[in-house]
């Protein structure tokens, strides 16, 4: 985050952010206020404006670009912006909202490809053409969409930077072990999280705000799943393909009290389900670090069952990137 010292004024900052999430809350002594989330390219913060006051005080848009002044304090060991004003950014303030995303340091462009050239190198032709068909007729959406609304790849081309992670590691465990169905495992990892392009409501910059109807009543592994089998019919897939792929979707998040429709069951869909969870913890925990000093504990995760994590700080630089080619394009 850049936070702008304003004058001598000792710990007040002016900062332009992103809101990427606001609600109205009621603290213990029954006071109302307002909790966000302000975020730009480089990470986000929590912030709390107490003076809050209802019919007064504006309430800004998910995705809205702000002026924030205020005090940038510590709680729980995480920074908190403690906000005195708040207000839209403007003509005059000479910023833009593209400037503040997030966006994956592998374009899209070369992202995409790269996972058509896995296609391509098949040796089943039913699964390279049904993985390319479904890329191609999705395409557009593919190179723009974030792989959340927050927490992991929550950025402009992350479902593809999330995605092509995952393929990475499908090919490294595919060449350990060679009882790995690898044009299986690369398909399924592929589609898996192909029905956030319906789940979310994506902005032209590539930011997700809220679920859309569809997305909260049935879910991206069930709205993918039936995506990928409108473009089997097209193309005549093998019944018995088609079915291993759609498991493999519906399965991934591994149980159903984390949203999986059935548990995996043969190999390819239990790897995908791990290295899924595997690359969405990695980044999680390396996008913690940005705000903990080496030797220190963040504050308690909810994601990972409410633990505090330790940074050691023995890698510099531990931004969450994955190397996802030999040499960044």
């Amino acid at each position: 985050m850049n936070y702008i010292p304003v004058g001598q004024r000792q710990g007040v900052y002016d900062l332009y952010a992103l809101v990427k999430r606001i609600e109205v809350k009621t603290s213990s002594k029954g006071q109302k206020y307002m909790d966000l989330t302000l975020g730009d390219k480089d990470g986000d913060v929590d912030a709390k404006y107490w003076d809050y006051e209802e019919g007064r005080t504006p309430i800004f848009e998910v995705n809205t670009l702000v002026k924030v002044r205020g005090q940038l304090q510590e709680y729980r060991g995480a920074p908190q912006f403690r906000v005195d004003n708040i207000r839209a950014a403007t003509a005059a303030d000479n910023v833009k909202a593209e400037d503040f995303i997030a966006v994956a340091e592998y374009s899209p462009g070369a992202m995409y490809q790269a996972v058509l050239d896995m296609a391509a190198g098949f040796s089943d032709r039913d699964l390279a053409a049904l993985l390319t068909a479904t890329y191609e007729k999705y395409k557009k959406e593919l190179l723009l969409y974030p792989a959340a609304v927050r927490l992991h790849h929550a950025m402009q081309g992350g479902l593809l930077y999330h995605t092509l992670s995952i393929l990475r590691l499908c090919q490294q465990v595919a060449a350990i072990y060679p009882g790995v169905d690898e044009d299986l495992l690369i398909t399924g990892a592929a589609l898996h999280d192909l029905g956030k392009v319906v789940e979310m409501d994506a902005n032209e910059l590539g930011l997700a705000s809220q679920y859309t109807t569809e997305g909260n009543l049935l879910g991206h592994l069930v709205v993918g799943a039936m995506m990928v089998r409108d473009v089997a019919k097209e193309l005549g897939t093998p019944e018995d393909k088609l079915v291993l792929v759609e498991h493999m979707i519906v399965s991934h998040h591994g149980k159903p009290e984390f949203g999986a429709a059935v548990p995996p069951k043969f190999l390819e869909a239990y790897i995908l389900s791990r290295l899924d969870e595997l690359d969405a913890s990695i980044y999680e925990i390396c996008d913690t670090y940005q705000n903990v000093e080496p030797g220190k504990f963040s504050s308690r995760l909810w994601n990972f069952d409410n633990i505090s994590m330790y940074n050691p700080g023995r890698v510099p630089n531990v931004f969450p990137k994955a190397k996802l080619f030999p040499t960044e394009d």
